[in-house]
């Protein structure tokens, strides 16, 4: 959609609502449908190729407006993230389908995500225990509990065992900044000797620093068998799973319990819009819900619903799917593959042009559309690179830091990004480049002279 349609459908859509306020007397303040209403009237998966915006708009009134807000805000959701579940080929376990025991809920954000999924597997654990040995108070057992992490992920995973009140422990990546196997189990025996509960494990595939991928299959088995619940994190990659090429990179999801991703990053579909998906849904209500007077309703124990409210922390909740509803049926699964493949492809021409400047280096593989790299030489002097790029404002990098170096990460992540946008960027960075390195020499100069 370019700007002159975008224009025209943003009117269409204000009076479309104008419209619904000007007759909203005679509606019904409740609907008729009954639960369990939408699943027959969509498909089952999402469509291949894009569909018009007439044709989507034409079921929202057909489809949408009986059961709004509820039911159509909950089941619309139920089934979008079973159509985004099929994308990702996740395992049958994690799809809500007519009967399955699992499911996918819209989180707000991964970090919401990994909170949740904590807190579920620290409630899980303690029962466990005290079923075993009811004489356990629930301090007792808080002040063992112990959760791992590669020390590449994500800093919301240290702040969900903070709010958790659990102990985090980092788990030292290898060459390519993965977790592996057998860092994890010396972590595990140590700690069970120790008199500590390991219970809870996040595995990251597409790290924040430098998009490298914890080795699941290796790590995946080591939680089972050790009871462990596993988090798979995959908030930026996630998306790229949608293609054949790319879905291997989520081999071992199947050893999971959670795993979550961001289509608001990487999948067109605006913020916010986590996705996360659970085997066992009773993993989750069993932790969160609460049912106070005010908040039951005639279906409360009927096992034809889904209360979203049990998967989350807040009680209220957007019509998010809607959007993804959008999103999917306007591009089609083909459509969104072709969007994530460009962007891929422009990451290794950026790649490839840093190559060719014996100045700088490549310093993690390039996998999807992120690239690390940085001048030959001292942090003190990548910093003063990264200082004028983003003073200059003309694009604007985030650095990280790989076993003590200072890096510069190059992400494409913009929807109208060409390959002349990222020649333009590179040209301005080897100008910014050119600058450091002659005050650089000239500053060596000086101290010389």
């Amino acid at each position: 959609m370019n700007a002159s349609e975008f224009r025209r459908r943003g009117k269409e859509m204000v009076d479309y609502v104008a419209d619904y306020l000007e007759g909203i007397e005679g509606r019904q303040v409740f609907p008729d449908v009954d639960p369990g209403y939408l699943r027959p009237l969509i498909p089952t998966t999402a469509p291949q190729e894009p569909e018009t915006f007439e044709a989507i708009i034409e079921d929202i009134e057909k489809i949408i407006m009986p059961g709004a807000a509820s039911p159509a805000c909950t089941e619309l959701e139920t089934v979008m993230m079973d159509w985004l579940g099929k994308m990702l080929q996740l395992p049958e376990a994690f799809l809500a389908g007519e009967a399955g025991e699992g499911g996918g809920v819209i989180q707000g954000t991964a970090s919401e995500a990994t909170l949740v999924a904590l807190l579920a597997a620290r409630t899980k654990v303690t029962r466990h225990l005290q079923a075993a040995s009811p004489e356990l108070m629930q301090a007792a057992i808080m002040e063992k509990l112990v959760a791992y992490a590669s020390d590449q992920a994500h800093s919301s995973v240290e702040k969900a065992g903070l709010i958790g009140g659990v102990r985090l422990k980092a788990i030292p990546s290898d060459g390519k900044f993965a977790m592996r196997a057998s860092a994890l189990q010396e972590a595990l025996e140590r700690d069970k000797a120790a008199g500590l509960i390991p219970f809870f494990v996040v595995a990251t595939l597409g790290t924040t620093s430098c998009c490298s991928f914890d080795n699941l299959l290796e790590v995946g088995p080591i939680c089972h068998e050790e009871g462990l619940w596993l988090h798979v994190d995959a908030a930026y990659a996630g998306s790229a799973f949608i293609c054949p090429e790319f879905r291997h990179l989520l081999n071992g999801v199947e050893f999971a319990d959670s795993f979550n991703f961001n289509p608001h990053k990487w999948l067109l579909v605006n913020f916010d819009c986590s996705a996360m998906w659970v085997k066992k849904r009773t993993d989750l209500t069993g932790a969160f819900r609460l049912d106070p007077v005010y908040l039951r309703h005639s279906h409360q124990d009927s096992g034809l619903i889904t209360d979203y409210r049990h998967w989350q922390l807040p009680l209220g909740r957007r019509f998010r799917s809607l959007k993804m509803w959008f999103v999917f049926r306007m591009y089609g699964v083909k459509g969104l593959q072709a969007y994530i493949r460009k962007h891929v492809q422009l990451s290794h021409a950026f790649e490839a042009l840093v190559r060719q400047d014996t100045r700088f280096e490549i310093c993690a593989e390039v996998i999807l559309g992120l690239v690390c790299f940085r001048l030959k030489g001292s942090n003190k002097l990548n910093e003063a690179l990264l200082e004028s790029i983003n003073s200059a404002k003309k694009i604007h990098l985030v650095p990280c830091s790989l076993r003590d170096r200072f890096v510069l990460r190059f992400a494409i992540c913009s929807r109208t990004v060409e390959l002349a946008h990222v020649q333009l960027a590179w040209e301005h960075i080897q100008e910014m480049a050119a600058t450091v390195l002659r005050a650089q020499g000239e500053e060596k100069a000086e101290i010389k002279n």
